[in-house]
């Protein structure tokens, strides 16, 4: 494994990690340019002030929303890391769905997801965060859907 595979795998542990504990200064400094592309939704969150935005949309109905990895492996060549991970958490605030708005259930969910992160060429920056998810996944496990 190169230095620069290594030092990306790195940074995304540590983006990870940082989401779990809500310190959204230092996932942002884990960026070269802050974006989520949300495959399952279709939405894009780009630039700092959007992707700060999507954090607080994104906790609100599950303040204490959390990931655990799974498995990881660095691509050099295209300048990604992909990821397995379970996503969690608890749904303790309003949430907004398509039609509706759901009051809290406190009801947990537990999904299994994929993410690639986008590096910029040469650095261990992140330029986008790309999860892919089945949106109805949470709403199934959440017994919403």
């Amino acid at each position: 494994m190169t230095d620069l595979a290594a030092a990306r795998l790195q940074t995304v542990r540590d983006h990870m990690a940082l989401e779990c504990v809500g310190d959204w200064d230092a996932v942002i400094a884990t960026f070269e340019h802050p974006r989520y592309e949300l495959y399952g939704t279709g939405r894009v969150f780009d630039g700092e002030a959007a992707v700060r935005g999507y954090f607080v949309a994104s906790r609100t109905p599950f303040p204490d929303q959390a990931n655990e990895i799974i498995s990881l492996a660095a691509d050099d060549e295209h300048d990604v890391v992909l990821v397995e991970f379970w996503l969690t958490g608890t749904h303790l605030g309003p949430l907004r769905l398509a039609d509706r708005t759901v009051e809290p259930t406190g009801r947990s969910f537990r999904v299994r997801m994929a993410a690639s992160f986008e590096f910029a060429p040469g650095s261990d920056k992140i330029v986008c965060e790309r999860p892919y998810f089945d949106q109805g996944a949470v709403l199934r496990a959440l017994e919403l859907a």
